[in-house]
């Protein structure tokens, strides 16, 4: 009866081995001597391993034994301490922020801001203000905490969603200064200063009142992006060199300290960073100056009336768009290189409606200066209202933005220090 069951057991196929040794092992356990039944238990695995790899190398094996195979390593595995399960998947990551200098003005809600509200609904998105960069330049130490705090107030009256993004202050996150100064120590200086925006600023201020920050700032704009693993950058025409200068960056300690060399310090090996890539907006991303086509609106131009702030009432946006810059070209009409206020114009007209630019031109490519300017100046009261009166019933309620501002300081928080940690790890730093 032994024998035979011991040849019904070993002569099985492989496929059908697998299912039935449980079964056969604990009749042989009742019919067998205690000793024979401790070779069973340790004989059979082997035979049938020997067997599976002896199929492997004979052919595929077949679909169902790959299958318990492949079940059984996940269960070892979950089962195991030592081993921790491989993380979720995450949504595409986008990060910006707008600086809290001057008023936000329409080139910063057109080009940045009002994108960021479609963009809540597609990534997991981070939006902060940029206090830190903001003391580049000479500023008015009393007025950066309320410019701040309005900034804030500003990015929930255009329809940024707490629910959806993380809001919060730059400064409340302290890995971003940590992160740009080990960044800093991997960026060569001839990197910063080709910089285009460095060399223009430090120009116009010229050398002696101008700061070291204004030369490194760019490092502190790729620790806001590399230190969460951002995948997507919305940036406008105009900032792409800052952001391939963070790609750069980002590749350089990757190669420096990733990977193997990371590995050996006890992390776990690959790239320290993602490198990011930049999201343009297919239109809006450059607003111009209303004095003049060929400049970008900036909160820096000594003329306010070079731009439209989001919280100008109704008779200043009427002032402003009465006496903006225009040419003596009859018709409007987009994309004429010699008529670059027209095309600014049009352009903002756009994107306030909502219209593409085929219904823009057969609206307007017949009106004279004066209709265009009363219908444009319309179209940006009734979108800023709503806007402006939101703004009023945030600021009006302190702690509901203190709040906001609270819970994404702590969530981009526990993304930061995770990033931080990694590369103190990489670089030899001493645990804390």
């Amino acid at each position: 009866m032994s024998r035979a069951l011991l040849s019904h057991i070993l002569h099985r196929p492989p496929l059908l081995l697998a299912y039935a040794v449980l079964r056969d092992l604990a009749a042989a356990s009742a019919l067998l001597p205690s000793p024979l039944t401790l070779f069973f238990v340790g004989f059979l695995p082997v035979v049938w391993l020997r067997r599976s790899r002896g199929a492997e190398r004979g052919g595929a094996l077949p679909s169902r034994l790959r299958t318990l195979r492949l079940n059984c390593s996940v269960a070892e595995a979950t089962a195991s301490s030592d081993e921790a399960p491989a993380p979720p998947a995450r949504k595409t990551r986008v990060v910006s922020g707008v600086q809290p200098t001057g008023l936000v003005h329409l080139g910063n809600y057109l080009g940045a801001i009002k994108n960021w509200v479609s963009l809540q609904d597609l990534y997991e998105t981070l939006f902060f203000i940029v206090d830190l960069h903001a003391i580049t330049l000479p500023y008015e130490a009393p007025q950066l905490s309320k410019a701040t705090r309005s900034t804030a107030a500003i990015y929930l009256a255009c329809g940024i969603d707490s629910s959806k993004a993380s809001i919060f202050v730059q400064s409340h996150v302290r890995a971003h200064v940590e992160l740009m100064w080990l960044l800093s120590s991997s960026t060569p200086i001839g990197w910063l200063n080709r910089m285009i925006q460095f060399k223009e600023k430090s120009r116009k201020a010229g050398d002696e009142n101008v700061g070291v920050a204004l030369l490194t700032y760019p490092v502190l704009m790729a620790s806001d992006i590399l230190l969460y693993q951002s995948d997507l950058v919305p940036v406008g025409e105009d900032q792409t060199q800052h952001l391939e200068l963070t790609r750069e960056i980002a590749e350089r300690v990757n190669n420096l300290y990733g990977g193997r060399k990371w590995k050996k310090m006890g992390g776990r090996g690959g790239s320290l960073f993602k490198v990011p890539e930049a999201l343009i907006p297919p239109a809006g991303a450059r607003v111009m100056s209303l004095t003049d086509g060929l400049s970008k609106m900036s909160k820096s131009a000594p003329s306010d009336q070079s731009r439209i702030n989001l919280l100008d009432p109704k008779d200043v946006i009427m002032n402003k768009i009465k006496r903006c810059k225009t040419d003596s070209f009859p018709g409007l009409e987009f994309d004429n290189p010699e008529r670059p206020e027209c095309n600014n114009l049009l352009s903002i007209y756009q994107i306030i409606t909502g219209k593409t630019k085929e219904e823009v031109i057969r609206e307007c490519e017949n009106m004279n200066w004066g209709s265009f300017k009363i219908t444009l100046t319309d179209a940006l009261i009734d979108h800023l209202q709503p806007i402006q009166v939101r703004y009023e019933e945030i600021m009006s309620d302190p702690g509901y933005l203190d709040g906001v501002l609270l819970e994404g300081s702590g969530k981009a928080a526990e993304i930061a220090d995770i990033t931080l940690n990694n590369v103190y790890q990489a670089m030899g730093f001493l645990r804390r």
